[in-house]
């Protein structure tokens, strides 16, 4: 996509739209309010950074600079994973290009690698978007739209998704921030996470087998709904079953010794959460390994494309041509 020159409306890619001097995360939009300062980037509609009072609250990157991964990224048309790339929509069978290899999957859809147009930026918002076209492994036009805003209550995130084709399409969407409690290692913060199922998976793969309750599945590893201290744990798991307030709204609270920390909010459209501890092969020799923890609400099971293989629901929203759908949460620093 190219990016839209409006005044305001975007930041300078270059003199004359030189794309040479444009970083390589994309064009940058910085937001403000109060004492929250976020930088977005328009390669992924990307988080770059996210700050309270000088204190980042997700593991920030360089604007100039690759961006590793996934970290901050809108994830769409489906989150986390697709079985071996393969799945079935209205009795047609669709096969999409493997992006995890070393474990054979299609990983957090098509959005991460598009550079989303600006369409609205004021101080404290800036509202991105990009269109997902059809291709053969998945033959929908959907339109795909996020606001970050800040406020006194910190940063919320939504995404809202338009079907802009003909026939109906299968979609899901989640964020990929990874949180920072404190100045203190991962291991000393303190995990609070209100959900009583968690989707056990292949020790290889990570492939989805089956929903099993926290208290019974490896407790010390996976049960958090009291806060603990997180410890060596390693964790690359959806949850689901989540404890949530009068306004339906579930929270995961990370805290550090120091007395900081960050937590994050969400509401029912969102009936999952991935979370990973970070844990990058090569171990601590790796620059981010564990350096913070993913928290990835969903609007979908992991393999939600494949929902009809598995014996619970994995969540996946059909949408109608002509139809929306939209998710949010938010970050707030503690």
């Amino acid at each position: 996509m190219s990016v839209v020159e409006e005044g305001a409306l975007t930041a300078p890619v270059g003199q004359d739209g030189d794309m040479t001097s444009t970083p390589r995360s994309g064009t940058q939009f910085e937001i403000r309010s109060g004492a929250y300062t976020a930088e977005i980037a328009s390669v992924g509609a990307s988080l770059r950074t996210l700050r309270y009072d000088g204190r980042d609250l997700v593991v920030p990157f360089d604007a100039d600079e690759v961006r590793p991964g996934y970290r901050g990224v809108v994830l769409a048309p489906w989150p986390n994973r697709v079985v071996d790339g393969r799945y079935t929509f209205d009795g047609a069978e669709y096969e999409l290009a493997i992006t995890e290899p070393n474990r054979g999957h299609a990983l957090h859809g098509f959005a991460a690698w598009l550079d989303f147009d600006v369409t609205a930026q004021s101080d404290d918002a800036v509202t991105l978007e990009a269109t997902i076209q059809p291709r053969t492994s998945y033959p929908w036009r959907v339109r795909v739209e996020t606001t970050y805003r800040l406020g006194a209550d910190g940063l919320t995130q939504s995404v809202r998704f338009e079907n802009v084709g003909a026939d109906a399409a299968p979609v899901g969407t989640g964020p990929h921030p990874y949180l920072v409690a404190g100045a203190g290692p991962l291991d000393t913060w303190t995990l609070e996470l209100p959900a009583s199922d968690v989707l056990e998976v292949t020790p290889d793969r990570l492939s989805p087998v089956t929903l099993r309750d926290v208290a019974d599945y490896e407790p010390a590893r996976f049960d958090w709904r009291e806060p603990r201290v997180l410890g060596a744990v390693q964790i690359d798991h959806a949850y689901t079953g989540l404890a949530r307030d009068a306004a339906g709204a579930a929270t995961v609270r990370l805290t550090d010794p120091s007395g900081t920390g960050v937590e994050m909010v969400w509401d029912g459209a969102c009936p999952w959460v991935q979370i990973h501890t970070a844990d990058l092969p090569g171990g601590a020799a790796q620059p981010f390994h564990r350096a913070g923890l993913a928290v990835e609400p969903m609007t979908c099971a992991p393999d939600a494309f494949n929902a009809a293989r598995y014996d619970f629901d994995a969540g996946l929203i059909v949408l109608d041509a002509g139809a929306s759908t939209e998710a949010s949460w938010r970050i707030t620093a503690l």
